[in-house]
């Protein structure tokens, strides 16, 4: 089967379960078979099609998650606020884009609309919360966006908290 053949059924089940069988090879063995470009690739064509189709969308999607789960060995923590990603924003129009959607939801929820951004290319590695209370008193890899591994004891304190 190919892309050529399939019916959007058929190429996203196969999307999806190409995803599904990358994730533990990245997030939680970093043992990637596929790179970041060819990952990304297959998640925005299996998000294309569930956007035609939205029947084709199932709560296990790949589309519908973010990251890996906690690895053993470190605890689960909840994230103060949810930690979610900028949906892979490829060009300028993708992150104006973003940055309308994310102005909505602030004005839907009674919040400011006036947000700063720093951005910078994109380099792959840890997404990562840190608290500050007099010192960083935690860290917290992305995990889900909801839950995360606390990564604290890793992280080398700043200046401030020497």
């Amino acid at each position: 089967m190919d892309a050529a053949t399939d019916s959007p059924a058929e190429r996203a089940a196969l999307l999806a379960a190409r995803a599904r069988a990358a994730q533990p090879l990245y997030y939680v063995e970093d043992a990637p078979e596929i790179d970041d470009a060819g990952y990304d690739s297959a998640l925005r064509e299996l998000k294309a099609i569930e956007d035609k189709d939205p029947s084709l969308r199932t709560p296990d999607s790949p589309t519908q998650r973010v990251g890996g789960v906690a690895a053993a060995g470190f605890a689960e923590v909840r994230h103060l606020q949810p930690m979610l990603s900028l949906a892979n924003a490829r060009d300028v129009d993708e992150l104006i884009a973003w940055d309308q959607r994310v102005r909505r939801q602030l004005q839907a929820a009674g919040r400011e609309a006036a947000t700063p951004y720093v951005t910078e290319p994109k380099i792959d590695g840890l997404a990562i919360s840190l608290v500050y209370r007099t010192g960083c008193s935690s860290a917290r890899d992305r995990g889900d966006g909801i839950i995360g591994e606390d990564v604290t004891a890793n992280c080398a304190p700043c200046a401030r908290c020497l």
